[in-house]
């Protein structure tokens, strides 16, 4: 009877493993349903989409460029005129308007002119600065989907991880049965349940971090999309074909990232700002000017009763730069200087680029050949190895230890290859990014 339930458990572990077998990715066949986390799947593109219209540091960013956009018509225009209402030539033992000839009601207007050109260059600094915001917007865009992207396969990849080790705990559950089964009927080794048992509680210990990590990409893909942290992702089945492509040399990236990166724009936008306030500083050598004229109405008469008359009076004036070396010398330094800045700030994050466009276009190829050796090399020759171990071990030719060996050494392959995918995939998006675009051969 012993022997009979050996052999019936013997050929559920084949049907089970075979069942797990076909399910484990190759070349041609890498579809899988993911778990079921209780809400409406969210494929890649529906989760970018959503971060692009909902994620908050984006639409802070948005707005500054809106906010920066009403600048130039503003540091542009003239300054504001200035009225004025005066009471002239009061006598103050009687405050009347028409007892001395000199007193008068007046009426004026003023108005400021800066230098000329300065106006335009306060105007081009402003349009410099808004420009500089607004490519910042489309530059935080592509981090956002890069981090997207990132997220969610690293979501793809924590969930097969998960599931893969979900059905070898079964899987090994049904080895401590077997073992047990071949232990009584005195065919098997007490040291063979034991070791069972230990494998089933280390894929147990294997699965707790791997969902604390789950659990982690998950809120940051719901906070990237604006959403409540803790609320379930499911994501849908991937397509049977997931496609790893052959990228441009680093030469051609490197060439499209100067080209079109907006960081880069960001820093060219930020340099000529610079470099027009640094104009702007000379200019205040010159000075400003200010214009004004004023009429006063009279209700007086003089010695001889004829009505005086109103006076009319104009002003220019302008502001005399004497402390020049104290001010608008110290002002061109500082410009100078800043000028300078943005221009190495420009030099450097050109070659952080460069770093990035070089390290991400490595890890991509790296894990793009290990997706390729994974599923075409590494897991058939460990299915193989399983099936054959199984078959032997019915006959008592190959000792439970082996058989365990193989079956640990085909569920780390199955593994290994969707955390290379998710690599290949992480690395991608990361290159779009620097790169400068949203996208890349997707």
């Amino acid at each position: 009877m012993l022997q009979k339930n050996l052999l019936i458990a013997i050929a559920n572990v084949v049907m089970v493993w075979s069942s797990f077998a076909i399910g484990a990715p190759n070349t041609s066949e890498q579809a899988h349903l993911l778990p079921d986390t209780g809400s409406e799947p969210l494929s890649l593109a529906r989760a970018i989409e959503l971060s692009l219209k909902n994620n908050q540091a984006l639409a802070g960013l948005q707005a500054k460029a809106e906010a920066l956009g009403a600048v130039p018509a503003q540091v542009g225009a003239l300054p504001d005129p200035t009225l004025g209402l005066n009471a002239l030539n009061l006598p103050t033992d009687s405050f009347n308007l028409d007892q001395e000839p000199m007193t008068q009601m007046q009426v004026s207007l003023n108005q400021s002119f800066p230098f000329p050109g300065k106006r335009n260059l306060k105007r081009a600094a402003a349009e410099y600065e808004a420009s500089a915001a607004a490519k910042t917007v489309l530059d935080k865009r592509l981090q956002v989907v890069a981090r997207v992207r990132g997220n969610w396969w690293q979501l793809a990849y924590l969930d097969r991880a998960i599931e893969i080790i979900r059905q070898n705990q079964d899987l090994m559950r049904d080895f401590v049965e077997i073992a047990q089964t071949k232990y009584k009927v005195g065919k098997g080794l007490q040291q063979d349940v034991l070791l069972a048992q230990l494998e089933l509680s280390r894929l147990i210990n294997r699965r707790l971090p791997l969902q604390g990590m789950r659990d982690a990409s998950q809120a940051e893909l719901n906070s990237l999309m604006n959403v409540d942290p803790i609320k379930p992702i499911q994501l849908p089945s991937l397509p049977a074909d997931i496609s790893l492509p052959e990228l441009p040399t680093e030469s051609v990236l490197l060439q499209r990232a100067v080209d079109t990166r907006p960081l880069l724009d960001v820093k060219r936008e930020r340099i000529e700002a610079a470099r027009t306030r640094l104009d702007l500083a000379r200019k205040e050598y010159y000075p400003d000017f200010k214009l004004g004229a004023a009429y006063g109405f009279r209700d007086t008469s003089d010695s001889t009763g004829r009505t005086l008359p109103n006076l009319a009076t104009f002003r220019l004036s302008v502001n005399l730069p004497i402390y020049s070396k104290a001010k608008q010398s110290k002002a061109v330094d500082q410009r100078s200087s800043e000028y300078f800045q943005y221009k190495y700030v420009f030099n450097e994050s050109l070659r952080t680029i460069q770093t990035e466009i070089i390290r991400n276009h490595a890890l991509y190829q790296i894990s793009r050949e290990q997706v390729s050796l994974y599923g075409t090399a590494i897991i058939p020759q460990a299915r193989q190895t399983v099936a054959a171990m199984l078959s032997a071990y019915q006959v008592n030719e190959v000792d439970f230890l082996n058989v365990l060996n193989t079956q640990i050494t085909l569920y780390n392959a199955q593994i290994n290859y969707w955390e290379a995918l998710s690599n290949a995939k992480q690395s991608l998006a990361n290159l779009a990014a620097s790169v400068g675009s949203e996208d890349l051969y997707e």
